[in-house]
């Protein structure tokens, strides 16, 4: 899930600063009571807006890799997950699960 933007937010607490009620907000900008006062309460913590970072871990086969992966489909079409998660690591030197391979498959179109 990605978080409202800054601009949004913005918004939100200057509405609540200028006196609009939090149920008023929540339905003029389409958002819940609970997400102003999310807002609210980290520019109170950390005097800035800015959203926190998603956690989760970094992508193991990177936006820059996705030509190098499709390319290595194209000449091992008929592999099958683990042989192509083999063939990732002995040329990037990356190991990498079938489930890996395969939601990175998923997002480039694959099946």
């Amino acid at each position: 899930m990605r978080a409202y933007s800054l601009d949004l937010r913005r918004h939100l607490v200057q509405a609540i600063q200028s006196g609009t009620s939090k149920a008023h907000a929540a339905e003029v900008f389409g958002v819940s009571v609970r997400t102003i006062g999310r807002s609210l309460k980290h520019l109170a913590e950390t005097d800035r807006l800015k959203a926190k970072p998603i956690p989760g871990r970094p992508r193991q086969i990177l936006p820059e890799q996705h030509a190098d992966l499709t390319a290595q489909l194209r000449a091992h079409a008929d592999a099958t997950l683990t042989e192509q998660c083999a063939s990732w690591a002995a040329s990037h030197g990356i190991r990498i699960s079938p489930s890996t391979m395969l939601r990175t498959l998923a997002r480039l179109g694959w099946t």
